[in-house]
């Protein structure tokens, strides 16, 4: 099965907690605080790997998520780092923010790709000791590991795209000049899914050719298979079209060339402007060269070159990969999309603010709870390094500036306090 578009979910593991240890030891008194600090958590990484050419495992399994990070011990030991998560996905996947429909990275060129770090472990209070502050009571704890919904969408490395309605010969041409052995049979939809084969002119040049399924009038708005399929020509540095002049199906060329460029624009007007390099096939069965000339005057209008061929019969089919060849020496590289994606280090959620309900000021502030987690309102030191904190995030700036006064009440998530200048 080829499964090439994918949603999943993927968590970076948490940090761990730092502890809250003193030492303890017969005939030693007051040994001081001895609390390690928490792991790091996990990453999570993507991988390239050569051998997938397909998203099929991914389609029972949609949650990723890396090992979390241990917590603290006394005695000064460190939790463990959570374990890094590898995710190994098929080179050409395109990996997009799915809120956002942003692509964040593009696994053509680079062979792996740190998607999400994992939390940072929180101080023990063995951290928090100064000369002036020698048993603190608190720690920190570790930070939330990332996590988001993403989309894997793989799109074909090929050099040439091979489009045309079904039952073209586009199977048939594939297998001529490739060792691919797509099926081939005479009716509409025998391919089912992308062929890709490797083409060699000589003995120092070879390109990449997908044979891409399922185009027909109404493709890039859903009918046919076109629309599963229209992505993976969008890499492709040159199109081959071919159409079919036999005119055993009383099929115009004209108007078949004129409705697959047209879909191709309906889906995306820079694929509409991808050069194109005409093969008029099954010029063996054909009555005589009536409709294939008329398919050259059309062409000529738009100077796309012609070439008549046989692909059942392996006639024209050596002209055609030359012009080919010669055509994709003069063109860019396969394309590599650029990141969209910025990644926000702080939502506005974690920014601390302050606001005034019923005569009480309210400060809130992700970031400044995380800070804040473990301070212990009982205790004289904790309570020191909290008004250290306030300080420098600004809190005090904020609640002067908005004209707080000496006995106001201040709420500091869920505790209230006094003002006190």
């Amino acid at each position: 099965m080829f499964v090439d578009r994918v949603e999943i979910h993927v968590r970076a593991g948490d940090g761990g907690n730092g502890a809250i240890s003193f030492h303890r030891e017969k005939f030693i008194a007051a040994g001081g605080p001895d609390g390690g600090d928490g792991g790091h958590g996990g990453s999570v990484i993507l991988k390239v790997s050569d051998q997938m050419t397909t998203l099929l495992d991914f389609r029972y399994k949609r949650k990723y998520v890396a090992g979390n990070g241990e917590n603290g011990k006394g005695a000064n030991r460190h939790g463990k780092n959570g374990e890094d998560l590898v995710i190994f996905v098929p080179r050409g996947t395109l990996v997009r923010e799915k809120k956002s429909n942003a692509i964040i990275v593009d696994m053509t060129e680079i062979d792996e790709y740190v998607l999400l770090k994992g939390g940072r472990g929180g101080w023990g209070n063995a951290r928090f000791a100064t000369p002036t502050r020698q048993a603190p009571r608190f720690a920190k704890p570790g930070t939330k590991g990332q996590e988001m919904d993403v989309i894997l969408e793989l799109k074909l490395l090929a050099d040439v795209g091979l489009i045309g309605y079904p039952n073209v010969g586009k199977s048939t041409l594939l297998s001529v000049i490739s060792a691919a052995r797509p099926k081939i049979a005479n009716y509409h939809f025998t391919t089912l899914t992308p062929n890709l084969g490797m083409v060699s002119i000589g003995e120092h040049q070879s390109f990449a050719v997908a044979d891409i399924p399922g185009l027909i009038e109404g493709a890039a708005d859903g009918a046919g298979l076109g629309i599963d399929f229209l992505r993976h020509i969008e890499r492709c540095r040159l199109l081959v079209h071919v159409v079919d002049v036999s005119g055993i199906e009383g099929r115009d060329p004209v108007v078949d060339y004129e409705q697959i460029n047209s879909e191709l624009f309906l889906y995306s007007e820079e694929l509409a402007k991808r050069p194109q390099i005409v093969a008029a096939n099954k010029i063996d069965i054909a009555e005589d060269d009536t409709l294939l000339n008329k398919l050259i005057n059309h062409c000529d209008d738009y100077g796309v070159p012609v070439y008549p061929i046989s692909a059942a019969a392996n006639r024209g089919v050596k002209e055609l990969m030359n012009a080919v060849a010669a055509q994709l020496a003069t063109l860019p590289p396969i394309k590599v999309y650029e990141s969209e994606y910025q990644a926000v280090a702080e939502k506005e959620d974690e920014e601390t603010k302050v606001e005034i309900r019923n005569g009480v000021y309210i400060v809130t502030g992700e970031r400044l709870r995380h800070l804040l987690a473990m301070v212990d309102p009982t205790d004289r030191e904790s309570l020191a390094y909290m008004e250290k904190v306030l300080r420098s995030q600004g809190v005090f700036d904020m609640l002067e500036e908005m004209g707080i006064q000496e006995g106001d009440t201040v709420n500091l998530f869920g505790y209230e306090f006094e003002y006190v200048k």
